[in-house]
């Protein structure tokens, strides 16, 4: 029992002579990805009932929502609009 109690009593003072050796985490600050977000604003408009549903059914079939297929559409429209408008403009 007195070895027991010897042995306690030099751990104490061995833990209050030395400081413990922990390791210093060092931080870091976390890196975030700036997403340029695009203002948007809502669009309604009627369609015939079953081009909506050809609408859809391609968007299940090519994981698009109606969202981003109506803005590709629109964007392919103006695109080959302009372009149009341009070949015109050249040809007079």
């Amino acid at each position: 029992m007195d070895k027991y109690k010897d042995k306690l009593g030099g751990l104490a003072d061995k833990l209050k002579q030395e400081r413990p050796k922990t390791p210093i985490q060092e931080v870091q600050p976390v890196k975030v990805e700036t997403v340029v977000k695009i203002a948007e604003v809502q669009f309604n408009n009627w369609i015939p009932k079953t081009l909506l549903k050809r609408v859809k059914a391609f968007g299940v079939e090519h994981d698009l929502s109606l969202k981003d297929i109506n803005t590709q559409a629109l964007e392919l429209y103006l695109t080959q609009q302009t372009k149009a408008d341009q070949n015109r403009k050249n040809t007079v």
